[in-house]
């Protein structure tokens, strides 16, 4: 089974706890902290392995958690940083956030690596604690909690060539016949279910990746029939190949079809209408088809037109050649365009953004608060709360954020509650 797209969750490894210890050695007078910080959890990382094809595998497995990093220990022992968790991938998949649709990597290369999600740094020991006016805390941090975020995978085949064209036009013959390929072929439509690759070599030499695409029919755009799954697939392609039945047994008038394909395209993505496309005029072998491309040409236009026929091999050579000639001058186009250096060395852009608020405060119907933020939630996690200055350390923090104040406008209370995550707390005035 050909899979293109699947969403997964992946987690990084949270941090390490920092640790509470104090020397105890004989003939070492006031010893001192040595709670040593914890070590850093392990990073989630996609990396380009050439040997896959599809996406299969995170059908199966849609959840990547890595480890977290080693406790700290005593002695100012510092916990081990977890190794990170190398999820394997195929050539050509970006990977975009789910909930905002951010691009986070476009992996393309062979051994190309990105962090996906960085663990969570270890906690500090209390000997980070000590100060003259504390020199034995009993204080220390819990590790970072790691990044957790759901992904959308999105396979868009590495091809220099794609076929395109409607159902039955000959386009896996012809990849057949050029290729050492061997996709689907029989006498319906819609044979083709999955994109199908295959090297193509000319007698001078030179080789380059075709791709046979499933057919596309009106509307596709739209997510009618089977080709709007694998529209994404051409947007590598450096080259269209424009396959079209000129036989006329179908029934469709070849230039309609013609037009109908290039508007699907446009609809797609705008910039598919950059790349150089050649037209091949299929079935040429069959009566009448030689009057449908005399029609034909008179309304297209200066597009390159190359007659011929997959079963008879006719015009494929002449074909072959043009399609590697164009190659040598075609750049890439890339998925997103990447600012030049230069520009970012002369320019600096700075920009007037309001200051994220540290949290949010709101109240339900059985008169709770409830405070939520990315910031107090990652303090809360990291607070040790089995310790006492650990408390009133996160204590002091609220106040700095001006938690408190702000429950005091809202009509908070001695006794009343107040949430934050799971855990609930006694508002004391």
């Amino acid at each position: 089974m050909f899979v293109d797209q699947v969403n997964v969750f992946v987690k990084s490894g949270d941090g390490g706890n920092g640790m509470v210890a104090f020397r105890r050695e004989k003939y070492v007078p006031n010893g001192g902290p040595a709670g040593g910080d914890g070590g850093k959890g392990g990073d989630v990382i996609f990396e380009v392995e050439e040997g896959l094809r599809t996406l299969m595998d995170f059908r199966y497995n849609r959840h990547y958690k890595a480890p977290r990093g080693e406790n700290g220990m005593s002695k100012n022992m510092h916990g081990r940083n977890t190794d990170p968790l190398v999820v394997k991938v195929p050539p050509g998949t970006m990977v975009t956030d789910a909930s905002t649709g951010k691009l986070i990597a476009d992996l393309v290369a062979h051994g190309q690596r990105a962090v996906i999600a960085r663990g969570g740094r270890g906690g500090r020991g209390n000997s980070r604690f000590a100060t003259p006016a504390n020199p034995a805390p009993e204080l220390a941090e819990n590790g970072e909690p790691g990044e957790e975020k759901e992904i959308t995978l999105e396979l868009k085949l590495l091809a220099d060539v794609g076929l395109v064209g409607f159902p039955s036009v000959g386009k896996s013959t012809l990849l057949s016949v050029v290729s050492a390929a061997k996709p689907k072929i029989a006498e319906y439509h819609f044979t083709t279910l999955s994109p199908n690759l295959g090297v193509v070599e000319t007698e001078d030499s030179r080789s380059f990746v075709m791709a046979d695409l499933p057919g596309l029919i009106e509307g596709a755009h739209e997510g009618v029939g089977l080709g709007h799954q694998f529209l994404r697939h051409i947007e590598r392609t450096r080259v269209i190949v424009h396959v079209i039945d000129m036989s006329g047994l179908e029934g469709r008038d070849p230039y309609d079809d013609f037009l109908k394909i290039n508007e699907e395209l446009r609809q797609y993505n705008l910039r598919l209408t950059e790349r150089p496309q050649l037209i091949v005029a299929n079935k040429m072998d069959i009566p009448g088809a030689e009057e449908h491309l005399n029609e034909f040409k008179e309304k297209v236009g200066d597009y390159p037109i190359f007659p011929t026929s997959a079963i008879t091999k006719s015009g494929v050579r002449d074909l072959l050649f043009e399609i590697a000639n164009l190659l040598e001058h075609t750049p890439e186009f890339p998925l997103n365009e990447p600012e030049e250096a230069e520009d970012q060395e002369k320019r600096v852009l700075y920009k007037h953004e309001a200051e994220q608020q540290p949290f949010e405060l709101s109240r339900e119907d059985d008169g709770t608060f409830v405070v939520t933020g990315a910031k107090i939630e990652r303090l809360f996690k990291m607070t040790d709360f089995s310790r006492d200055e650990s408390i009133r350390r996160f204590s002091q923090q609220m106040r700095k954020m001006g938690i408190d104040q702000a429950l005091r406008e809202r009509g908070a209370e001695d006794g009343d509650i107040v949430r934050i995550l799971q855990y609930e707390f006694e508002f004391i005035e």
